[in-house]
């Protein structure tokens, strides 16, 4: 557990203090513009998140430079986290200031509500959940206490599945209360939204949610913000500090060793400003990160990768281009959880890289272009096996054609179901079946016409049982065979439904496959049966997963450089 600290509220807060004390207090300090709780947990048992102790410190500070007063906790355990609440319940007073909660970690959510997990805890441990977790609905509650004024900002981490059946990863749907705001998104951008945007008085709350991602729920009218400029106003002067030349000069040198050590960023220069300057007024941040060093193996690896400060739709390429190369990354969400950075680690192991699951700069451009290199080979493979499998259909065809015998027309079509001729096929068949059907005895047709009534597996089976030789044998085999396949169908339907893909992204599917040649017909967003033909060509010739509907992987193939914007939230 890390300490939870809380800023003072003034000399209505600090009796039994000398009058000169607390005047002194009241003039050094902003007048307050509300209350705020900052709670960032990065520490768990099965994954790290990226809103760690440092983050946390700056939201804080952010929010403190501007008057509010803070309570604020990193690391927390239940304890520490219910301390928190209580704290920054106890410092709310009686007036219009705003209300500000920031939660950043691990979530989970069930029909009872959603909780934020303590640190040190398992994500999918549903008991640590009810028992230790802190309850949004509790926060939610205090918040609607100051209508029009109480925003709650979540960071949500990766996390794993939840304990199901009983709870599942992330906050979920959560029931606003009149005149709550909800912020919420990435962990890496709700930091930034916390530490940048959000402490900025006047600054609109909705434009910058929306530049960095971020959903906004709940009361968000046109120009909300959340600190007014009446909210805040400028430090008083403070009196001029007594000329203390050795004193000033040696607070000069503990700058310079501690931007060094902040420059080398290691136990080595974190320890050599801590040999200088024990007392130093950096030397708790010191401390701090060395213990930070100490508990993680990969703390130089991590503090790189977030130096680097990728956007979403920056980590959602990277997800794209390991999703290319053949690296599973179980989502291409933005969102860097346990998939991607498994991903990353088979990456770096197969590139030879340190495998720590964390990037570097030079490592994302090297994907980037391994990655537009290995579409274009995707590419001329697929024209090679679309070329080839258009001759063994053509050849096919020739040798079917002179005949025009059924079974040599139905093995056309089992062969290539989509082929170049396969209306043609369908339409000798259908002439064929005619002209049984009138040449067929009465009773023979009754009982394929109850049959293709029923239009069951069984109904055809009961057909074929009775009349073996019967003139609708062949077809009664073909509907056979076609409904046992319609469970298949069912199960890619699915698939392509959980994708998410909205109206736009149905259309740009077609133009890609309008575009490859593959006749998807009418550009409409409605996948009808020649968009599913043409889907199954462009599957078949890449050597995926041929079930005319989309998947993952057909997606990142066939719309590469185009995700953006089109999955449906």
């Amino acid at each position: 557990m890390r300490a939870v600290t809380r800023s003072t509220k003034g000399s209505a807060k600090a009796k039994g203090r000398a009058l000169l004390s607390a005047a002194f207090t009241l003039a050094a300090l902003p007048a307050l513009a509300g209350e705020a709780l900052v709670i960032g947990n990065a520490r768990y048992s099965t994954f790290d998140t990226v809103f760690g102790a440092e983050r946390v410190g700056a939201a804080a500070q952010a929010l403190r430079d501007r008057g509010l007063g803070v309570t604020e906790a990193a690391n927390a355990d239940a304890s520490a986290m219910r301390g928190a609440l209580a704290r920054f319940v106890a410092g709310i007073e009686d007036d219009e200031a705003p209300l500000v909660v920031v939660l950043s970690g691990a979530f989970v959510h069930g029909h009872a509500g959603a909780w934020l997990l303590p640190a040190g805890s398992e994500t999918g441990d549903a008991a640590t959940a009810l028992t230790q977790g802190l309850p949004l609905d509790a926060v939610l509650s205090v918040l609607a206490a100051r209508p029009g004024r109480a925003f709650l900002v979540l960071g949500e981490s990766p996390a794993g599945a939840g304990a199901a059946p009983f709870l599942t990863a992330g906050p979920g749907d959560l029931e606003v209360p009149q005149g709550v705001t909800v912020i919420r998104g990435p962990a890496p951008e709700v930091a930034r939204f916390a530490t940048r945007a959000m402490p900025r008085p006047g600054a609109p709350l909705a434009e910058a949610a929306a530049e960095l991602s971020l959903s906004v729920d709940g009361y968000a009218p046109d120009g909300l913000v959340v600190l007014l400029a009446d909210d805040v106003s400028a430090p008083a002067a403070q009196p001029a500090p007594v000329a203390d030349e050795p004193a000033a000069a040696r607070a000069s040198r503990d700058d310079s060793a501690w931007r060094r050590a902040e420059q080398m960023d290691s136990a080595e220069g974190y320890r050599i400003y801590l040999e200088a300057f024990p007392e130093g007024q950096n030397a708790p941040a010191a401390r701090q990160r060395l213990r930070a060093i100490g508990e993680d193996p990969l703390y130089a690896d991590r503090r790189a990768e977030e130096a680097l400060e990728l956007t979403r739709e920056e980590r959602r390429s990277v997800q794209q281009n390991l999703s290319i190369l053949g690296y599973d990354t179980r989502g291409i969400d933005g969102i860097f959880g346990p998939g991607t950075r498994s991903a990353i680690e088979r990456w770096q192991d197969a590139e030879g890289y340190a495998v720590t699951g964390l990037l570097t700069g030079p490592q994302v451009t090297r994907l980037d272009r391994a990655a537009e290199t290995r579409a274009v080979e995707i590419e001329r493979e697929a024209q090679a096996r679309a070329e080839a499998r258009e001759a063994a259909d053509q050849a096919l065809w020739d040798r079917v054609s002179d005949q025009g015998r059924e079974e040599d027309l139905r093995r056309y079509l089992q062969d290539f179901p989509d082929g170049l001729y396969a209306d043609r096929a369908q339409a000798l068949l259908t002439d064929i079946e005619e002209q049984r059907a009138e040449q067929a005895a009465e009773q023979d047709r009754q009982a394929w016409q109850a049959a293709r009534a029923d239009d069951t597996v069984a109904a055809y089976r009961r057909y074929l049982d009775q009349r073996p030789q019967g003139a609708f044998a062949g077809e009664a085999q073909a509907r056979i065979q076609a409904l046992q396949g319609a469970g298949d169908d069912a199960a890619a339907r699915e698939a392509e439904d959980s994708l998410g893909l909205g109206a736009v992204g149905r259309r740009l599917a077609e133009v890609r496959l309008s575009q490859l040649g593959l006749d998807p017909g009418q550009i409409d967003g409605a996948f009808d049966a020649e968009t599913r033909r043409a889907i199954r060509r462009y599957q078949r010739d890449r050597d995926l997963n041929a079930t005319g509907y989309l998947d993952q992987a057909t997606v990142v193939r066939l719309l590469a450089g185009g995700l953006e914007g089109l999955f449906s939230r």
